[in-house]
This record gives C-alpha cells, sequence and structure tokens, in this order.
C-alpha cells in the first residue's frame, strides 16, 4: 500500500513513520525545503498530557473580555475580514461549559497520554535524542482565584488516573530551584511529574532522517494545489504540476488543512491561531528551569532544553498574519524576567507560527466520506504533545489495525 502524507510537520512526519513500520510505502510531500520548518519549528517544547486543557473552558469568555484591555494579555483578536472567523469563535463560546469542557478534555487527554507513551516506546526503539527531559511540568499560580480553578482540573486528573502534586510555594522551589530567586508573587502550583519536554524540531527533523531508513520518501520545495477525486475516492494530488497518486492519503497541513478540504466539500473548523516564542541562550543556570513552567496569568510555557531557554505562548486570532509584534515579544521577555532571569534575552530569537486549532481543543483524526482520505490536524497548541499517539493511532486505523486506545469523538463525524 502506497500513502502520501501532505504535510512534513511534526504531525505527518510521526504519521509516516509509523505508517513505514506498519509496512507502507510512503512519501511526504512537503513545500518547504525540510520537514518542520513552520508550526513545529518554535512551539513552547513541552509535552505535558496532564495539561491538555480545552481553550474553551468555563468563565472563558469573561476572562477573554477582560484580556482585550489588558497590555500583556495572552488572547488577541483581530478582524481578518472572513465570516469563518466569527462563525469559529462563535463554536468556540458554545463548548465554553462545564458538560462541554469534561467532554472535550477527556478526548484530549485520552490521544495525549497515549502519545506520551508512544513517544517513550520510540525513543526506546531507536534511540532517538532531542534535547529532552523528562522532569514533569509545574503550572504557577500568581492569583487566589487560580487555585480555586485548580480544583476542577484536578478532578478530571483523578477521574483520567493521572498522578499530580498540589504545591505551595516552598513546594514550587522545591520542585524548580530556581524559583526561589523569582521576583513574581507565586501563591502556589499544580505539578504533573509524568509530564516531559523536549526540542520538537530537532525530534522531527531526527524522525525524518530515521524514516528514510524504513523508506520513507520526502519531496520537498514541493507546493500542493489540488487533490483530485472520482466518486468517493482520492485519486491523486497537483503538486508543482504534476499528478502523484497513491492508493491513501493523509491530510496533515495544519492551519492549512481546511482551504485543502473545503475543496472536496469537508468542512474543517480549524483556524490559525497565531503564537510566538523566544530561544534564549542560558548564561546563569542558578536562575534557568530545570525542566518546564507555566504561567497560568499569562498562559506562557518556560521551557529548559540543553542550553537554552525556550519561551512560548499567547494567543492572537488574526487570520494567516505571521508579522512578529513587539508587543509580543516585550510579554515573553517580561514573564521570563518575572521567573527565571538567567537567559541572555538580548540575543533572544523570536518567532511566531499558526497552530491549527478546533473550536473544541480536540483534533481531527481518523476517516473522511472519502474512503481512502484521511485526517490528522486541528491539535492546537498541542500538536507536540499528542504527535506521536496521533501519527501511531491514524496509522493502525488505515492500515486496518486494532488501536490502542478509543477513536469515539475524534474524527470529523463530530461536526456533522
Amino acid at each position: 500500500m502506497h500513502i502520501l502524507v501532505l504535510g512534513g510537520g511534526v504531525i505527518g512526519t510521526t504519521t509516516a513513520y509509523y505508517l513505514a513500520k506498519s509496512g507502507a510505502k510512503v512519501t511526504v510531500i512537503e513545500r518547504q525545503a525540510d520537514v518542520s520548518e513552520e508550526t513545529s519549528f518554535g512551539n513552547a517544547g513541552q509535552i505535558s498530557p496532564g495539561y491538555s486543557t480545552p481553550w474553551a473552558a468555563p468563565k472563558i469568555p469573561q476572562k477573554a473580555a477582560k484580556w482585550l484591555m489588558q497590555k500583556h494579555a495572552p488572547l488577541a483578536i483581530r478582524p481578518d475580514g472572513t465570516s469563518f472567523q466569527l462563525a469559529w469563535m462563535r463554536q468556540m463560546l458554545s463548548n465554553c461549559n462545564a458538560s462541554r469542557y469534561k467532554i472535550n478534555k477527556e478526548r484530549m487527554m485520552r490521544v495525549a497520554e497515549y502519545s506520551r507513551d508512544c513517544i517513550r516506546s520510540l525513543r526506546d526503539e531507536i534511540g532517538i535524542n532531542y534535547e529532552h527531559r523528562t522532569g514533569g511540568t509545574l503550572q504557577v499560580f500568581r492569583k487566589p482565584a487560580q487555585l480555586e480553578a485548580m480544583k476542577l482540573d484536578t478532578k478530571v486528573l483523578d477521574e483520567c488516573g493521572v498522578p499530580y502534586e498540589v504545591l505551595d510555594k516552598d513546594g514550587l522551589i522545591n520542585a524548580e530551584p530556581a524559583l526561589a530567586h523569582a521576583t513574581a508573587n507565586l501563591l502556589g502550583g499544580l505539578r504533573l511529574p509524568n509530564d516531559e519536554t523536549g526540542d520538537c524540531n530537532l525530534f522531527t527533523k531526527r524522525l525524518a532522517e530515521h524514516s528514510k531508513t524504513l523508506g520513507v520518501e520526502f519531496k520537498f520545495n514541493t507546493t500542493i494545489e489540488k487533490i483530485i477525486t472520482n466518486n468517493q475516492k482520492v485519486t491523486g494530488v497537483i503538486a508543482n504540476g504534476e499528478t502523484l497518486t497513491a492508493d491513501g492519503f493523509v491530510l496533515a497541513l495544519g492551519s492549512y488543512s481546511r482551504a485543502m478540504a473545503k475543496d472536496l466539500g469537508l468542512h474543517l473548523p480549524v483556524y490559525p491561531v497565531k503564537g510566538y516564542s523566544l530561544t534564549v541562550p542560558i548564561v546563569d543556570e542558578t536562575k534557568a528551569p530545570i525542566s518546564t513552567v507555566l504561567d497560568e496569568t499569562y498562559k506562557i510555557a518556560i521551557t529548559r532544553f540543553d542550553n537554552r531557554i525556550r519561551v512560548g505562548g499567547m494567543a492572537e486570532l488574526s487570520g494567516f498574519d505571521k508579522s512578529l509584534n513587539p508587543a509580543r515579544r516585550a510579554t515573553l521577555e517580561m514573564v521570563t524576567k518575572d521567573l527565571f532571569d538567567g537567559g541572555d534575552l538580548a540575543n533572544a530569537k523570536f518567532w511566531t507560527g499558526l497552530r491549527p486549532m478546533t473550536p473544541d481543543g480536540t483534533p481531527i483524526i481518523g476517516a473522511t466520506k472519502f474512503d481512502n482520505l484521511f485526517i490528522n490536524t486541528g491539535h492546537g497548541t498541542l500538536g507536540w504533545t499528542m504527535a506521536c499517539g496521533s501519527g501511531k493511532l491514524l496509522s493502525d486505523i488505515i492500515m486496518s489495525k486494532q488501536t490502542k486506545i478509543s477513536i469515539d469523538g475524534l474524527n470529523i463525524d463530530r461536526y456533522r
């Protein structure tokens, strides 16, 4: 069986790897000169199944209204001139209640927990190194209301059997000693000891090299122009003016999946949520994190690599704009100085990317109305967290294998 994977980010590359491992002939089509050059390039770096939380949550509408008036807000909305932006926001708001939050969080955690198990197995099997750490994730709270809201999340964690630690201020310093130097007034935190970290870009590039030894072919600098169908089957894709054929096709184009699917009569409610990151060289080890710290107030993650700190977060609903906003850099720098002032911010690399997000937060993984077209997209801010599990899950679906987790509620049918 020959499968064309459309997209060479971390989702497309992991899907290709698992398909090849299952015996498929695989070709990856990517418009950039290498894998992981767009959204997967500079994300926050954490693999955090326990923090797989929908943005659509109770009280988010009220919080969003306040954020829009703040200088260092985690959310910004700029009209992009499309009716889809408004429709997507309405659909997201309809998920901002306790019952939908519980359903969506369970689906996200199901994929994310499985994905962490998959990346551990993959790491053991092929010995891949991507500056990874297994020191857990620490969420820190600056406000009493955040400590109260944490109770809803711990309830879901209990139901899903995910271990966690509720920490006071001294507990925060025991978990992350450099927080002893923090200037922020931290009240407590929630630590998930089973979470991990790592450089997604490095992982994807090294996995692609290993995948080549399994026979995976990568067609770089190749732009997909159209997907060709006949009745209920995809017969090929036109890329760089050439028609490429295969037995099956995987749509893994991130935020750009929606436009390609729309031409096929498929409605993918995937919006490009813009995020930012800084990659900061470490100059003082005593003021650097040992793993990932999430600042709940500003929705920013600070992650430790070998000799660098990756600071990422924020969300802008502004269409496909990829300009670098200096105000966002100022926010990232402010939070970094507050918590871990051990980096060379003057020489930090500033980056932005478009995260493909669904209105309910859950990715879209599975089959479509076309017999041989499959989707793997919509992971939002959790593409790195969910990548290996999503790739393995879709590979098993395509290769008609028994999946290790339930696929209920994950495919496009939930939007019908």
